[in-house]
C-alpha cells in the first residue's frame, strides 16, 4: 500500500548558499520527512549561480524532491516555512538574499492555484534552469498541469545560467 488515497505527488525545490550547503539541504530533507512528508525521490545536488535581484552572493546548491503528502497546499506551505524558520532562515530580508535554506513548492499534482500566498505551479518553474534541471532528473517526462513539458521549457531557455552537478545528494 502506498498510503492514503488522498495523497498527492508534490515537487519541491531546495536551495542553500550560506555555510555547509549540503548539510543544510540534508537537514531540510530530514525535517520534511520527520514532519510527515513521504520523500519518494531526491535529485542530485547542483551548483548554480545566483539569479534575481542580488547577484553578488555565493553560489547556490540546489536540489529537487518528489514527495507524497495528504496536506492541502496552504498547510503544506506553512510546513515548508516552519522548516525554513527552524533552520535559521530570516524573514523580512530583501527578495533573493543569501539564505541558509529555501524550500519552494513547485508543483502540487495537477493543481492550478492562485492565492495571496501561493501560486501553483510556481511562477518560475518553467523559467529557471536551476529548477528545471533537478526536476527533470527526477522525471524526464514531467509536465505542468496545463500539459507543458518541462523538458521543452528547458530547451527554450536562452543560454546563460550554469547548472552543474555537484554530486549525488546522499553518499
Amino acid at each position: 500500500m502506498t498510503g492514503p488515497p488522498d495523497e498527492v505527488t508534490v515537487y519541491l525545490g531546495l536551495g542553500s548558499n550560506i555555510g555547509d550547503r549540503f548539510a543544510h539541504l540534508g537537514d531540510a530533507i530530514d525535517r520534511l520527512a520527520s514532519s510527515g512528508l513521504s520523500i519518494e525521490s531526491v535529485s542530485s545536488a547542483y551548483e548554480t549561480e545566483p539569479v534575481g535581484e542580488i547577484l553578488d552572493q555565493p553560489d547556490f546548491l540546489n536540489a529537487a524532491l518528489r514527495v507524497a503528502t495528504s496536506l492541502e497546499p496552504e498547510p503544506l506551505l506553512d510546513l515548508l516555512k516552519s522548516v525554513e524558520a527552524a533552520q535559521g532562515r530570516q524573514a523580512g530580508l530583501p527578495r533573493h538574499s543569501p539564505r541558509v535554506i529555501d524550500i519552494d513548492l513547485l508543483l502540487y499534482g495537477d493543481l492550478q492555484l492562485e492565492s495571496e500566498r501561493l501560486n501553483l505551479p510556481h511562477r518560475e518553474v518553467t523559467s529557471r534552469r536551476f529548477v528545471l534541471v533537478p526536476l527533470l532528473e527526477l522525471d524526464p517526462e514531467l509536465t505542468t498541469p496545463d500539459g507543458q513539458r518541462l523538458s521543452d521549457a528547458l530547451s527554450a531557455l536562452p543560454q546563460g545560467q550554469v547548472v552543474r552537478v555537484a554530486g549525488p545528494f546522499r553518499s
